[in-house]
C-alpha cells in the first residue's frame, strides 16, 4: 500500500513537473511570437511647407489712427515705454520691429481682440486669395484641412468635438452614430486595443463546398489584402505626370495600398509592381504579359469581349471601372455576372452621378443590388468622387464601399494649386510646387494617409467596431439629417420636407 502510494505520488509529481515545463515552454514560445509581432502603423513626421497656402486673414491698420493712439498713450502715461510699446496681440501680429505700422497677418487667428479694442483704425478681414481656392464643392476649408493633415499627420477631429457642419448637402447631410460607445475598442487609436483597417481586394464565394474526404471543391477565395481601406485613383486631368506617379509608387509601397495608373504610363515609366493597378482600355493577348507583377488589372469600361480576353490571359484579378451614368446598374450586373472581381464606381468630382443624385445614395443602391443578387462578398466595390475630407472616408464605407479611391486630396496634400472648376475629371487643371522633392511629397502623402486612418480609428472606436470590414453597408450606423428633420417637424405648419421653409 505504501509503495503503491509512493509510486502514485511520484507519478503525480512528475506529471506536475511536466505540465510546468510545458507551460514554461509555451510561455516562452508565446513571448517570442509576441516579440516578432509588429502592429501596423503609418509613421508620420511633420514637414515644412514648400508653397504655403495664403494666410487666413488680412489685418489692416490705419497708420494715422495708430499714430494718434500712441501720442495719446504718451500724454496719458508719460515716459513709460513698457506700457506705451506693449503689443495688444497674443499671437504676435503686431510684434514686428515697427509694431502695428507693419502687421504680420500670417500669424492672425481671427480672435478679433484688436478690432474690439480699436475699432476706429483696425480691421481684420478674410483673405480673398484663400477664399478663391478650390470651387463650390471642394472649398478652401477642405483644402486648408488637407494641407494641415498632410503637414502634421494629426487626427483632424478628436475628443474636443467637431467644428464642422451638422447638416447640409452631400456628405454633410450624413451623421455617424456614436451612441454605442463601448470599451475596449474605443482606445484603438492609442494602441491599447487593435482596430483593424485592412480590407480584402478580390472575390470570396458565398459558401464553401467539400467532398467526402473533406477537401474543398468548387470556387475558393481569390483575393489579397491591403492595410488601409483607400487607394489612389488615376490622377485627374493634367495631373498624371511621371513625377507624381513616382511619388504614388513609393507611397503605396510604404503604407501597403494601391495606385491606379493608365497602363501606357505604367509601361513607359517602368512602374510595374504589385501595388500598381494598370488601367487598360483596349487589351490585346499580350497586354497581361506586360504587367507580370500586377495583382489587379482594371478595364476602363465594360466590354465583354475585352474583359474575357484580359481575364483569360492573366492570373491577376480583373476589375472594371463603371461611371454613374444612365444604365450603370445594368452595366454593373453584367460585369458581375461575367465574374468581374472588382467594380470601381466613379461619380464626378463633386460626387454626382448622371442623374444628379449624390454618390452616397448611388453607392447604397449598388451595395443593395449585389445583396439582392446574393453575391455581395463575391465582388469588391471601390468608389471615387466627392471624397475630399477625412470624415467622407467612413461615410462612403457605411454607404456600401469596401475601399475608397482618392483623387483630388492628392493634389492638395502636395500643396498643388487648381485652376478652374474641379467637377469633371478630364477638366481638372492643376500645378504642383516647383520646389517639390520626391521625399518631401512621399512624406506629405504618408501624413495624409496616417491622419485619415487615425480619424477612421476614432470613429470605429466610438462605435465599438473592431475592424473596418464590419462598417461596410452599416446604414444603421448613420443618420440622415433630412430624415431626422422630417421625423421631428413633419406635420408642423410651414415645414417643407427636406428642409425648413
Amino acid at each position: 500500500m505504501l509503495e503503491s502510494t509512493g509510486e502514485g505520488t511520484t507519478t503525480a509529481a512528475a506529471g506536475v513537473l511536466t505540465l510546468e515545463k510545458f507551460g514554461a515552454e509555451s510561455a516562452l514560445i508565446g513571448r517570442e511570437m509576441a516579440d516578432q509581432y509588429h502592429r501596423y502603423n503609418i509613421d508620420t513626421e511633420e514637414v515644412d511647407d514648400v508653397d504655403p497656402l495664403p494666410h487666413r486673414f488680412l489685418v489692416e491698420v490705419g497708420k494715422v489712427g495708430l499714430a494718434k493712439f500712441i501720442l495719446s498713450e504718451v500724454f496719458h502715461y508719460g515716459l513709460k515705454p513698457d506700457v506705451i510699446l506693449s503689443r495688444p496681440c497674443t499671437y504676435g501680429v503686431f510684434s514686428g520691429p515697427v509694431g502695428g505700422f507693419l502687421p504680420r497677418p500670417k500669424l492672425c487667428v481671427g480672435c478679433l481682440r484688436c478690432t474690439v479694442q480699436h475699432p476706429d483704425f483696425v480691421k481684420v478681414l478674410p483673405n480673398p486669395d484663400l477664399l478663391a481656392l478650390g470651387d463650390k464643392y471642394t472649398t478652401h476649408g477642405h483644402i486648408t484641412a488637407i494641407d494641415e493633415e498632410s503637414k502634421k499627420g494629426m487626427v483632424p477631429v478628436r475628443g474636443q468635438g467637431y467644428r464642422g457642419r451638422f447638416g447640409g448637402p452631400g456628405f454633410d447631410g450624413m451623421l455617424t452614430d456614436m451612441s454605442e460607445i463601448v470599451r475596449p475598442s474605443r482606445d484603438g487609436i492609442h494602441g491599447r486595443e487593435l482596430i483593424g483597417t485592412s480590407v480584402d481586394i478580390g472575390t470570396k464565394p458565398m459558401h464553401l463546398s467539400f467532398d467526402s474526404d473533406g477537401n474543398i471543391v468548387g470556387k475558393t477565395p481569390d483575393m489579397f489584402t491591403i492595410k488601409v481601406p483607400f487607394v489612389f485613383d488615376i490622377p485627374p486631368g493634367d495631373l498624371g505626370t511621371q513625377r507624381l506617379a513616382e511619388v504614388l509608387n513609393s507611397t503605396c509601397k510604404r503604407i501597403d495600398t494601391l495606385a491606379c495608373m493608365n497602363a501606357s504610363d505604367v509601361l513607359d515609366w517602368g512602374l510595374d509592381a504589385p501595388h500598381i493597378v494598370p488601367v487598360v482600355s483596349s487589351p490585346s493577348p499580350e497586354t497581361a504579359a506586360s504587367f507580370p507583377k500586377a495583382r489587379l488589372i482594371e478595364l476602363d469600361a465594360w466590354n465583354k469581349q475585352a474583359f474575357e480576353l484580359l481575364r483569360s490571359s492573366t492570373e491577376a484579378l480583373v476589375g472594371v471601372r463603371i461611371n454613374f451614368t444612365d444604365g450603370w446598374q445594368e452595366t454593373m450586373m453584367k460585369a458581375v455576372n461575367n465574374r468581374a472581381d472588382v467594380i470601381h464606381l466613379n461619380a464626378d468630382l463633386h460626387g454626382r452621378g448622371g442623374d444628379g443624385r449624390f454618390v452616397s445614395d448611388l453607392l447604397k443602391e449598388a451595395h443593395m443590388l449585389l445583396i439582392e443578387k446574393g453575391c455581395r462578398d463575391m465582388v469588391t466595390l471601390i468608389g471615387a468622387g466627392g471624397i475630399v475630407s477625412a470624415d467622407h472616408l467612413p461615410k462612403a464605407i457605411i454607404s456600401g464601399l469596401d475601399a475608397v479611391a482618392l483623387d483630388l486630396p492628392v493634389l492638395f496634400a502636395l500643396q498643388g494649386r487648381s485652376h478652374g472648376s474641379l467637377q469633371t475629371r478630364d477638366g481638372v487643371k492643376g500645378t504642383l510646387p516647383r520646389k517639390m522633392t520626391n521625399d518631401w511629397a512621399e512624406q506629405r502623402l504618408t501624413n495624409l494617409c496616417g491622419s485619415w486612418r487615425d480619424q477612421l480609428l476614432e470613429i470605429l472606436g466610438a462605435m465599438g467596431i473592431r475592424e473596418v470590414r464590419r462598417l461596410r453597408g452599416e446604414f444603421g450606423r448613420s443618420m440622415i439629417v433630412t430624415h431626422l428633420e422630417d421625423e421631428a417637424f413633419e406635420g408642423i405648419e410651414g415645414y417643407v420636407s427636406g428642409g425648413a421653409a
